[in-house]
């Protein structure tokens, strides 16, 4: 009872107060939404694309040389628009940085002020505010302002590099499933053979994405299959439509 007591003084259970660890996900955020977007943007532009052109009636040779040219021009555009769009996203929050790190100078004591507010604000009675603000300011200034004022994290900060890099190669993983699924069927069930296959590759990807995410599996699926059906619908009505022999 003793030990038990002792366990349970800072209101943990016995022998969980140095062992407790937690996993939380947001650590993955940059590299997970990249890749999931790479990989499904792949599949559903790709697949796309094969069904569209074998709707059109075209040979298989043509088919195979539309589905390698998009895989290799989606992977190019995806890296390209992820580092751009990230950079965009890093240089704002180092220009916010910069400016935080001169009101730190500038003004010490209303940047003090400033974060004593938030944590006023986020419960905190204002004299323990106020001291904590005190500390976090003598260990950290610009990190607390940073984390707590701007939301900028460390788990959270935009990485162009990798952002590009995940995109690009799940792109192409996610495009070579289509692309070598239509290179085992005919020309004539391409556009079939195609489609259910991707439908299949894409409920994998909103599972592998949830799991990794810790996100709901049926709606992850759902919403991954839906879009990919409808896209690959559409590019067979207009092929269908517009189709000539190549």
């Amino acid at each position: 009872m003793a030990q038990q007591r002792d366990g349970l003084r800072d209101g943990l259970p016995h022998g969980h107060g140095s062992r407790h660890q937690e996993k939380h996900r947001t650590d993955r955020v940059g590299w997970l939404r990249a890749a999931v977007l790479g990989a499904n943007d792949g599949i559903v532009s790709t697949a796309s694309l094969l069904v569209g052109v074998a709707a059109a009636e075209a040979a298989h040779g043509a088919i195979m040389l539309a589905g390698a040219a998009g895989l290799v021009a989606g992977a190019m555009s995806m890296a390209a628009g992820e580092y751009v769009s990230v950079s965009s996203q890093a240089d704002t929050e180092q220009a916010d940085l910069a400016r935080e790190r001169q009101e730190l100078v500038d003004d010490a004591a209303a940047e003090l002020a400033e974060l004593t507010a938030i944590y006023v604000h986020r419960g905190l009675d204002p004299a323990l505010a106020r001291e904590v603000a005190l500390q976090l300011t003598r260990h950290d200034a610009l990190g607390a302002h940073a984390r707590d004022e701007l939301g900028i994290t460390e788990a959270l900060a935009a990485r162009p590099v990798q952002a590009a890099l995940t995109s690009a190669a799940m792109f192409s993983i996610g495009a070579a499933l289509p692309l070598v699924t239509a290179s085992l069927l005919p020309a004539s069930r391409i556009a079939l053979g195609v489609s259910l296959t991707s439908l299949v590759f894409l409920g994998v990807l909103g599972g592998v994405s949830a799991r990794a995410g810790g996100a709901r599996l049926g709606t992850a699926i759902l919403r991954v299959t839906v879009w990919g059906a409808l896209a690959m619908a559409a590019t067979a009505l207009i092929g269908s439509l517009l189709g000539v022999s190549v």
